[in-house]
């Protein structure tokens, strides 16, 4: 194994427990117990297990059921509707031509993610929301409806609505408003800057930050990070993307968060203790666990 695909190693471990919001266990390598094992070593003692599709969206939910301190968040990922609707079979960015009964087979679909979002052990409903790096001009239409249908099924249900907004800030939040967002709404890897921090801050939207606020051109996202309300700050991993600095490029966990806490109690001027309370109690309401 190279260095580069050689998991980092454990850091110092946080002296308060904190919350991974935002994970994905089945695409790491090893099985859910060692993940969780080494997560608790370094003081991150519960995760959100999020799904992206029908499959990985009943994954979360069946893994949440067997473990005490993981908590499901189920959609469709902004670019599986597109891949629905339009028939593609690599779901991201090639445009296919429409196959009959693709808005039937979304509907389909999203009927299953909302017989999921019932389900106590899921806490969220995401990740879900709109993608405008992936998707052309023609998927946007099956990816808003998607969006608009999550955000229904996330206030029918009582349960967070998890946003991925990728390169759709203005879209995201006009749709937010048109549709009234539920309750508890997280922008998971929040990746506006402050202008938009506050305007998140405003509405009451929780900012959940991954490891690239470490990276050294993410100074608009520190920017945010120093402006966004402590109470509404959250901490991610996205594993197993998003690794943060020192160890970019190689496979993230949920035992990294210590790396990305320590960097935005930097960022705050605060401690990581202090950052880890708050954003412990945040992620427990946020998710109403």
């Amino acid at each position: 194994m190279s260095s580069k695909d050689a998991p980092p190693p454990l850091p110092e471990p946080l002296l308060v427990e904190v919350a991974d919001s935002h994970t994905h266990l089945d695409m790491q390598t090893g099985t859910v117990e060692e993940a969780l094992a080494k997560a608790a070593a370094v003081g991150v003692t519960t995760v959100v297990q999020v799904g992206c599709d029908i499959k990985g969206s009943r994954w979360a939910a069946e893994t949440a059921a067997a473990h005490e301190n993981v908590h499901a968040a189920v959609a469709l990922h902004p670019n599986e509707a597109p891949r629905i609707v339009l028939g593609d079979p690599d779901g991201w960015s090639r445009q296919g031509a429409r196959e009959a009964g693709g808005d039937a087979a979304l509907d389909d679909a999203l009927a299953e993610i909302d017989r999921l979002a019932a389900l106590p052990q899921v806490r969220g409903v995401g990740e879900t929301g709109l993608d405008h790096f992936r998707t052309g001009p023609e998927g946007m239409a099956a990816q808003e409806r998607s969006f608009r249908a999550h955000i229904e099924i996330a206030k029918r249900h009582g349960k967070a609505l998890v946003i991925h907004d990728r390169e759709a800030h203005a879209d995201v939040l006009r749709v937010l408003d048109e549709e009234g967002a539920p309750e508890r709404t997280v922008f998971h890897c929040y990746s506006g800057d402050a202008e938009m921090a506050r305007i998140c801050a405003a509405k009451g939207y929780y900012m959940s930050f991954a490891g690239n606020v470490t990276f050294k051109n993410a100074q608009p996202l520190r920017d945010a990070l120093a402006v966004a309300p402590l109470d509404l700050v959250l901490v991610e991993t996205d594993a197993p993307f998003l690794t943060p600095a020192p160890y970019r490029g190689r496979p993230n966990a949920p035992y990294l968060i210590p790396v990305t806490v320590r960097a935005m109690a930097e960022v705050r001027g605060i401690g990581a203790d202090e950052l880890c309370a708050a954003i412990a109690l945040n992620t427990a309401t946020a998710f109403d666990y």
